[in-house]
C-alpha cells in the first residue's frame, strides 16, 4: 500500500523526527512511503530513511501547498495521509476534501493546544485552533501522543472520544544507539575531557515554551554551589536573548549554545544530566531518549507528557513549572547524588519496553487495517 506523510518541512524538531521513524518504521513493513514537504528544506534532509521518497511541493508557505498537495493526492492516490502539526493537517483535510479521493487522513497533534494559546503564538497558530472543533472531525482519526493531549483534544476542542487515538510516538530505535555511539564530536569537546567538571545538557529550539530563561537562572544557583556546566544544544528566535542573558549572569565560562546539532545523542549519554525546562510539551522525546541511554533526567511537571514518561518521578525528578529554586535543588542533587547503575539499566528497560519504534510501528499500522 501507498502511505503519504505530510509536513511543512523537515526543520529541527520532535514532530519531524518522528514522522522520519515513522516513514522508517512503514517501509520496513511493507509499504511505499512518500514523505510529503510543503518545502523540501532543513536539517533532517539528509536523514530520510532509504527507499522513502521525498515529495517537494514547492510552496513558500503552508497555505500555499493547498493546489500542490490536492493534485499530488490525485494523481498519487495514497491509501492513507499522516499530517504532522495543527496547521499542516487543517490543511492535509482541505486538500482530501478538494481532491475528492478516498485517501483516509490521520492527523497527529504534538502540541498542547490550550497552553500553547496562552504564550506568544501566531495568528496562524491562533487560527488553526480555533478551526480545530469544526475540521478535525472530519479526519478518519486524530492520533495524540501522550494522554493528556488526548483528554485536552475531547474535552476542550471537543472532538469525538472515539476519533481520538493515543499512540506514544516511536522514539527508542536501535539507530539511537548507533547514533550515541559516534562519540567523535564529544570525545573532541573540551568539556567531556577527563577531570573536567560535570555536564548538564538540555536539547530543544531556542524559544519561549521551552523556558531556557528558567534553565539559566537555575543554573547560576547551582553553579555558585557545584562546579559544572551547561550546554544548550538547539537553535531558534530567542538567540540574542538568552545570550544576553548569559552575559548578565556572569555564565559565559560555563554555558555554550552550540546551536542546532543533528546528532546531540553522544552528549546525552556523556551528560551528568538531561535538564527540560518546558512551560509544555506533548511528549517531550528528549526525555524518553535521555532514559534510553540511561542518562539521569530533571524536568518542570508541565503539561503533558513528563509525568507520563517519568511515571510520577519514579525514573527521574519532577519540580514546577517556573520554580527557579526546585530546579536549581533539583540539578544541583543529581550532581551531588547520582542514581545507582541498577536504576539507570532499569531505566532504559521501561523506556524500550513503552516507546520502542516496534509497539508505536505496530498502533500505527493497526489505524492502516493492517
Amino acid at each position: 500500500m501507498k502511505v503519504a506523510l505530510f509536513l511543512p518541512s523537515l526543520e529541527g524538531g520532535g514532530a519531524e523526527r518522528v514522522s522520519l521513524l515513522l516513514a522508517q518504521g512503514l517501509k520496513e513493513r511493507g509499504a511505499e512511503v512518500d514523505l510529503v514537504l510543503a518545502q523540501a528544506q532543513g536539517p533532517y534532509l539528509s536523514a530520510v530513511p532509504k527507499g522513502v521518497r521525498v515529495v517537494d511541493l514547492k510552496a513558500p508557505r503552508v497555505l500555499f501547498s493547498l493546489v500542490p498537495l490536492v493534485a499530488y493526492l490525485r494523481r498519487e492516490r495514497p491509501k492513507a495521509l499522516f499530517s504532522s502539526l495543527s496547521h499542516a493537517n487543517i490543511l492535509a483535510l482541505w486538500a482530501r476534501g478538494l481532491a475528492q479521493v478516498p485517501t483516509q487522513v490521520f492527523v497527529v497533534e504534538h502540541t498542547p493546544l490550550k497552553e500553547s494559546r496562552l504564550g506568544t503564538i501566531s495568528f496562524r497558530e491562533r487560527a488553526a485552533h480555533a478551526l480545530l472543533p469544526w475540521v478535525y472531525p472530519k479526519a478518519q482519526g486524530v492520533v495524540a501522543v501522550s494522554k493528556g493531549l488526548a483528554e485536552e483534544l475531547v474535552e476542550v476542542f471537543r472532538i469525538p472520544r472515539d476519533k481520538v487515538r493515543m499512540i506514544y510516538n516511536p522514539v527508542v530505535s536501535e539507530g539511537l544507539f548507533r547514533k550515541a555511539d559516534v562519540e567523535e564530536e564529544v570525545l573532541s569537546h573540551p568539556w567531556f575531557a577527563p577531570n573536567q567538571p560535570p555536564v548538564l545538557l538540555a536539547v530543544g529550539r531556542l524559544s519561549r515554551e521551552k523556558n531556557f530563561s528558567l534553565l539559566l537562572r537555575a543554573f547560576a544557583r547551582v553553579r555558585r554551589r557545584v562546579p559544572s556546566r551547561l550546554l544548550i544544544l538547539g537553535e531558534g528566535q530567542e538567540r540574542g536573548f538568552l545570550e544576553a542573558l548569559v552575559g548578565e549572569l556572569g555564565l559565559s565560562e560555563d554555558v555554550s549554545l552550540p546551536g542546532f546539532v543533528p546528532n546531540p545523542y553522544p552528549f546525552m549519554r556523556k551528560a551528568a544530566a538531561l535538564v527540560l525546562s518546558s512551560r509544555y510539551e506533548a511528549l517531550p522525546t528528549v526525555l524518553i531518549e535521555a532514559m534510553a541511554l540511561g542518562t539521569p533526567v530533571v524536568a518542570t511537571d508541565c503539561p503533558f507528557g513528563p509525568r507520563e514518561i517519568l511515571e510520577g518521578g519514579r525514573w527521574g525528578q519532577l519540580v514546577a513549572v517556573d520554580d527557579e529554586v526546585g530546579l536549581a535543588n533539583a540539578m544541583q542533587e543529581v550532581l551531588e547524588n547520582p542514581p545507582p547503575s541498577e536504576e539507570r539499566e532499569l531505566m532504559r528497560k521501561v523506556a524500550l519496553e513503552r516507546f520502542g519504534v516496534d509497539r508505536a510501528i505496530q498502533e500505527y499500522w493497526q489505524l492502516l487495517g493492517g
